[in-house]
């Protein structure tokens, strides 16, 4: 069964390797309406929210795009930066100030690397993360774009 909330950093990883990523992290703001990335483009950074909202959306051709889901403390802003060819799959919008720490990627891909037990963990995080953002996409896509009825039980 699938988790209804995103893991969280600190639920997900032992403290001393949550340790380990956060000094590596430096503090960043996005004021609201700041797009943090979009769909498409260069996956070099990701967050962990502190405080503040932030919006997951989906480029639909021909209409807006949707938003996913929202996420907010302790939560992963972006996975993309664990996978090549390293292009964000989602677009990311401050819905309100947003606080968060900002790691880069290619560093943290690196220790991975060399240290397998934390590649273990945070793949397994990130895995996580995917897992629930690829379920919140299905059910928002099917809620604005299915024919009324789809999916009810016979």
């Amino acid at each position: 069964m699938l988790a209804t909330s995103t893991p969280r950093m600190s639920e997900a990883l032992p403290a001393e390797q949550m340790g380990r990523l956060m000094r590596l992290a430096r503090e960043v703001t996005f004021p609201q309406g700041t797009r943090i990335f979009e769909e498409g483009g260069r996956a070099d950074h990701f967050w962990i929210v502190r405080t503040g909202r932030v919006a997951l959306d989906l480029r639909v051709p021909g209409r807006h795009s949707p938003v996913i889901d929202t996420l907010g403390f302790g939560e992963l802003i972006g996975w993309s930066w664990m996978f090549p060819p390293y292009v964000w799959q989602l677009g990311a919008e401050a819905v309100s100030t947003v606080n968060a720490h900002e790691l880069d990627a290619s560093t943290v891909r690196l220790m991975c690397q060399s240290d397998p037990a934390l590649g273990t963990a945070v793949g397994q995080w990130v895995g996580r993360v995917l897992a629930r953002r690829l379920h919140a996409t299905r059910t928002r896509l099917l809620d604005l774009y299915a024919p009324y009825g789809v999916g009810a039980p016979l």
